[in-house]
C-alpha cells in the first residue's frame, strides 16, 4: 500500500475519533452538567492520549500528533468542567 494512502487511513481515523469528543464537550459546555461523566474515565483517557501525542511526536507521526493533540484538549476540556463542577 502506498505511503499517502496509509496516512490518508491514518487522518481520517484520527479526525473520526477525534470529533467523537466534540459533542460531550459542547454538551457540557453548554449545561455544566457533569454529573453522568467519570473523573477515573477521564483522568485516564488525558494519560493515554498525552502518551500516544508524546509517541506520535518521537515518531513524527502527522495523523497521530494531530489527532492526540486536539483530543488532549478536548478531553481536558470536559476533565476540567468535572473537576470545576462536580
Amino acid at each position: 500500500m502506498k505511503p499517502e494512502v496509509v496516512t490518508a487511513l491514518g487522518l481520517v481515523a484520527a479526525s473520526l475519533t477525534t470529533i467523537s469528543f466534540l459533542p460531550q464537550v459542547l454538551r457540557t459546555l453548554r449545561t455544566r452538567d457533569t454529573s453522568s461523566i467519570s473523573a477515573g474515565m477521564y483522568a485516564t483517557l488525558i494519560t493515554g492520549v498525552g502518551l500516544w501525542l508524546i509517541y506520535g511526536l518521537l515518531t513524527e507521526d502527522v495523523p497521530i500528533i494531530i489527532a492526540n493533540a486536539i483530543t488532549f484538549v478536548l478531553s481536558g476540556m470536559v476533565f476540567i468542567l468535572k473537576l470545576r463542577y462536580g
